[in-house]
């Protein structure tokens, strides 16, 4: 595969970005919780793994293929917590009832390419308290759309760990300067957190995830692999490693099944889903 034709997938990819989008700059609105039936799980035994998923499920779209998966794949069965992109409301709410989970969904706006909501969603089996958005600060060429990431803090018993489901704009939508810019903006917010804190999401980047590395936080998934397959004229032409899981004061559990990458995603989406085990600590690397 070339470098000129995985650029052709991405300009075209892009080309939707001509048209106007709507943001939603208000830190606290659009928000919607989805609460499961069911009471919290029995608390865990101190030092239980911590299992977490993401998965950009694009346009939500392909929600019933996206719940096939996240029900029916091994290593995402019984997450403890779940990070989704380009997600609306409607989506949330049915992965969400059909998993038996807690949600919080914040949208970043309103997409020209589908004329729907689009934005990050959190998904857990344990209470999610304190949820918010962060606008990121940099608008997309062409549609000027800004992308916010959804935060919340997980309570799971005693402990409490703050996730962010990230979603940072494509190659071409933003400079490569200005997704290091919103990538140390995502930094200093997570480390204003007393608690263990973990980011998951579609970074849209490899090797600009290391600005999280220089703000101290643990890159866990650095050599996991190709999690996209883009197609042009639905020929594949490019697989990226673009979605990831970063932490502080988490690390990898023992094994070597404690990350990794589902292959068969049943048509959900143009990207796979990950996952990683982790307990509290410092990593090792």
């Amino acid at each position: 595969m070339s470098g000129r034709l995985a650029a052709a997938a991405l300009l075209a990819a892009a080309a939707v970005g001509c048209a106007s989008a709507t943001s939603y700059l208000d830190p606290a609105a659009p928000f919607y919780a989805f609460r499961r039936e069911a009471e919290p799980p029995e608390a865990p035994a101190p030092g239980q793994p911590l299992r977490v998923v993401s998965f950009n499920i694009a346009y939500a779209i392909e929600i019933e293929r996206a719940i096939e998966v996240l029900r029916g794949s091994g290593p995402l069965r019984g997450a403890d917590l779940i990070a989704l992109q380009e997600m609306d409301a409607p989506g949330t709410e049915r992965i969400a009832k059909a998993l038996g989970l807690n949600a919080v969904y914040f949208p970043s706006g309103v997409h020209p390419k589908h004329d729907r909501d689009f934005g990050c969603a959190l998904l857990s089996p344990w209470p999610l308290v304190e949820p918010r958005k962060l606008v990121l600060p940099h608008g997309a060429r062409g549609s000027g759309l800004r992308r916010a990431a959804t935060i919340a803090t997980l309570v799971r018993g005693a402990s409490r760990v703050r996730a962010y489901s990230v979603h940072l704009p494509s190659p071409l939508a933003i400079s490569g300067g200005s997704r290091k810019d919103e990538l140390r903006v995502l930094a200093r917010d997570a480390a204003s957190s007393a608690d263990p804190v973990v980011i998951l999401g579609d970074f849209n980047s490899h090797d600009k995830v290391e600005e999280l590395q220089r703000g101290g936080f643990d890159w866990l998934t650095r050599k996991l692999g190709p999690t996209t397959r883009f197609k042009l004229l639905g020929i594949p032409i490019a697989n990226l490693g673009y979605d990831h899981v970063v932490t502080k004061r988490l690390r990898l559990a023992a094994g070597d099944d404690a990350r990794g990458i589902v292959n068969d995603n049943r048509g959900a989406s143009d990207h796979l889903p990950i996952w990683a085990v982790l307990v509290e600590g410092e990593s090792s690397k």
